[in-house]
């Protein structure tokens, strides 16, 4: 009984964050979202067209990494319902099937450009995958023992699998190094000539509360995710030196030297501190009351970050980078989107619990 539990736990797991995959990749594929026109072509003579001469090397690395996890995701959950060669070979049309409508679709977007070359890529990176979780499914002892150590930590049910998909997006979002420490309003100052005193800006005390919000939205999630509400603070705090690492190695590939700290400020240090004091002091409402003040917070976040604080358009970002590739401006633009749906996102999951 407790193996069947565990099997079912991790399947819907990996099914909602392959799902969560397969939207990354269609966000990517066709930010964006605007111009759509019809150009007069057909599929068949876009794919056959050649495009060796526009085609790097870095677009196939980025087509065949950015399929990679998503074949990895779909054939680890297929593995629970299929044996190692249908989980191969479905993961991988799974793959072939996405970047062929993503292709397709791109036919009518002026700015993207379709070819057989990114379908190739993206079969291969999905492929890659699929033999990749089909390596990794026969060590169930490994599978069985993070669930068991899963179901200790936290509540059981798939509500609760939805919420540790939050996290993970959550996280996601936050390790882009042109947003600051739990902001969501991109950095956007100039590039600065050397040696010049570039002046202070005042303390945004605006930008400090949405930190401060933002901790909480993710602070009260674990507090109904955990079993043991006083783990929710040392949680919380593993995830954002997780993040801080994770983002400050992003800054030192893709940033400017100039620019490799600006991620972190006095506002987010206020609203990081004044966030844990404030989780400290919720952890002991009630289940009911608790999901009241997570879904008051999860509103009052996104007013604040939506219609008071001024969020730049992702490109604003771009001068901060030291890589000129425009996959940059999709991860700013889908950075941005995450931090604005996530509150919608974090209500649902909260109605769910309501009702559990």
């Amino acid at each position: 009984m407790k193996e069947t539990i565990a099997t079912s736990s991790r399947a819907r797991l990996r099914t909602y964050l392959a799902a969560g995959y397969a939207l990354f990749i269609m966000y990517a594929s066709l930010s964006p979202f605007s111009g759509w026109q019809e150009q007069g072509l057909e599929f068949s003579a876009v794919l056959a067209f050649p495009l060796l001469q526009q085609y790097t090397w870095f677009d196939a690395a980025a087509n065949l990494l950015g399929y990679l996890p998503f074949g990895l995701l779909l054939g680890l959950t297929l593995r629970a319902r299929f044996n190692l060669s249908w989980t191969i070979l479905l993961a991988t049309l799974g793959g072939v099937v996405l970047s062929a409508m993503m292709e397709y679709a791109q036919m009518y977007l002026p700015v993207r450009i379709s070819s057989s070359l990114d379908l190739l890529a993206n079969s291969s990176g999905a492929l890659t995958g699929a033999v990749l979780a089909a390596s990794i499914a026969p060590r169930e002892w490994f599978a069985l023992h993070l669930t068991y150590w899963r179901m200790r930590l936290f509540h059981g049910g798939g509500g609760v699998d939805f919420g540790l998909a939050l996290v993970a997006l959550w996280m996601f979002a936050q390790i882009n190094p042109s947003l600051p420490m739990l902001g969501n309003v991109f950095i956007s100052e100039v590039a600065r000539a050397p040696f010049v005193v570039v002046q202070p800006e005042p303390f945004n005390w605006m930008e400090s509360t949405a930190v401060l919000l933002n901790m909480l939205m993710l602070g009260m999630l674990l507090l109904t995710l955990l079993r043991i509400r006083r783990h929710a603070a040392s949680t919380l705090l593993l995830l954002l030196c997780t993040v801080a690492v994770a983002k400050f190695t992003a800054a030192a590939i893709l940033l400017k030297s100039w620019a490799l700290l600006l991620w972190l400020n006095g506002e987010a240090m206020l609203g990081i501190f004044s966030g844990v004091l404030l989780l400290i002091a919720v952890s002991g409402l009630s289940r009911t009351q608790l999901l009241k003040c997570a879904a008051l917070v999860a509103l009052g976040y996104w007013v604040l970050a939506h219609w008071i604080l001024d969020s730049g358009e992702p490109s604003a970002a771009m001068r901060l980078y030291q890589w000129n590739y425009g996959h940059l401006l999709n991860y700013n633009g889908l950075s941005q989107t995450i931090a604005l749906v996530f509150p919608f996102l974090m209500l649902g999951y909260l109605w769910r619990a309501k009702n559990t």
